[in-house]
């Protein structure tokens, strides 16, 4: 389940839920039950970019190498990873990521 995702080219397991919920001080039995639903609405509210740094970030990759890849200085990739998280604390996006959340929506 969810083999082919950006989070799987750098983590062995599933494990974006325990992250996520770290990132968005939420406790993790909170979050969407069903993984891949869970997996949706963070792409949704992620940029693709976004994504993949949460997956790099998440998995210790090196500074250097996040800078490579996305061609950034140290200051710029300082500044997306604040973004990023900073994003990821929002209520309006953290409150998407939550099981109640789906009653509201229904």
């Amino acid at each position: 389940m969810l083999d082919n995702t950006v989070w799987r080219q750098y983590h062995k397991e599933n494990t974006f839920r325990e992250r996520l919920a770290e990132c968005c001080v939420l406790d993790s039995m909170d979050l969407i039950l069903e993984d891949k639903e869970l997996y949706g609405i963070l792409k949704a509210k992620l940029t693709k970019k976004e994504l993949k740094l949460f997956a790099m970030d998440s998995a210790k990759i090196s500074d250097e190498k996040q800078e490579a890849e996305f061609s950034y200085d140290a200051k710029a990739l300082e500044q997306a990873k604040f973004k990023l998280y900073k994003k990821l604390k929002q209520d309006k996006t953290r409150l998407d990521f939550k099981e109640s959340s789906r009653d509201r929506q229904a």
